[in-house]
């Protein structure tokens, strides 16, 4: 997993419409976002502008893995109920 940020919020918001149901990962509070090194590929295949920061912690990537935040994170959700529901963590 790699952390990353972009530029503003309309390319962050552009980055996580396309990433959603793609990869997993998740948004810090920092408003960095930790991808797996594949995402950073199909970002750039979109011409999505974005800045690495580095390598996840070990505590980040499990965190990603298991869809559990550590503490001070917020975990990205991906929801694909193909309905206008609002998605619900499990």
């Amino acid at each position: 997993m790699v952390t990353i940020t972009f530029p503003d919020r309309k390319t962050e918001k552009r980055a996580l419409a396309f990433l959603l149901g793609r990869f997993s990962g998740c948004v810090l509070r920092s408003g960095e976002h930790l991808v797996p090194e594949a995402a950073l590929e199909a970002l750039a295949d979109q011409n999505i502008p974005f800045a690495v920061k580095g390598k996840a912690t070990y505590e980040e990537q499990v965190a990603a893995i298991r869809g559990a935040a550590p503490p001070q994170r917020v975990a990205l959700i991906a929801c694909n109920t193909g309905s206008s529901e609002k998605c619900r963590p499990s």
